[in-house]
Order: structure tokens, then sequence, then C-alpha cells
């Protein structure tokens, strides 16, 4: 009895964690703006504005964001936000997420600049929307982005 009462709950717990994984798009995700925020020591910042369409017939509540960003094809920055909100079915929404750009990748994109066009970079983005405690909504896009001017210190 106790045993399966245990296989009931496990396939109760398996089904709701699989729901709304077979039946959505993939979410389309664009880098909407980049704005540049005060950096700490070797480290820059920024906020990304990332635009993000929901070509489902289900709206996505979300809490939480977590993103990579990849410029002209190099690692640059990563970033986490507790932002939550909903995105409505067939709709889009704009979320600010902070990024944090190491040292180490400051040097590398600087050295991949030298030869590129000036002020434009091409972007990859991916991450996911955290959609409950057995969801994920992940997304994954490329585009182009004119690069913002850094912040000055006061």
């Amino acid at each position: 009895m106790i045993r399966r009462a245990a296989l009931l709950v496990f396939v109760a717990a398996a089904l709701a964690a699989c729901a709304g994984i077979g039946l959505r798009e993939p979410l389309r995700v664009s880098l909407a703006g980049l704005e540049s925020l005060p950096g700490e020591g070797l480290e820059m910042r920024f906020l990304a504005k990332i635009r993000v369409q929901n070509p489902n017939d289900v709206s996505i509540t979300y809490s939480g964001l977590s993103a990579e960003l990849d410029l002209n094809g190099r690692s640059f920055a990563s970033g986490v936000s507790p932002a939550t909100g909903e995105i409505p079915r067939f709709g889009e929404s704009v979320i600010e997420l902070p990024l944090t750009v190491p040292g180490t990748a400051i040097v590398r994109q600087v050295l991949g600049f030298i030869g590129a066009v000036p002020g434009k970079a091409t972007y990859h983005v991916k991450g996911f929307l955290s959609t409950g405690t057995f969801g994920r909504a992940p997304f994954d896009s490329t585009g182009e982005v004119e690069m913002p001017k850094p912040a000055q210190s006061s």
C-alpha cells in the first residue's frame, strides 16, 4: 500500500514537471539594449534589456532569470536576476538583467575588436526563465548590437 502511494506521488510529480515542457515552442529572445553601469575593480557591469517573445498559446509566469552573453564568438558576461512577471500568450516583455564582465573577458574583447567594425558586435545570448519548482523556459538567440561607451567614474 505504501509503495503504491509513493509510486502515485512520484508519477504525479513527474507529470507536473513535464506538463508544459513538450507543448511549448521555444521562446524568441533578442537583446533590446545594453547600458553601461558602474563597475568594481577589474569588472565591468552592464544592464541588458532582453526582449522575450512568447509564440505559445499559454502565458509564461516566471520568477528568476539566468543568462550568458557571448560577443563576437567569445564569452563575455553572465548575470542572474530575481525578476518576476508574466509573458502573455502570443505576447512579449522586456526584462532587465544586470550583467557582470570579468577582467579577462574585457582583455579578450579588446583584442577581438582590433580590426572589427567599430561600435558593432554579434551576440549570442542563452539562458532560461525559471517557471517554477520543476520548470525552466530556455532561450538561445543570436543577433547584432551596437556597443555602449563605458560609464564615467565619479
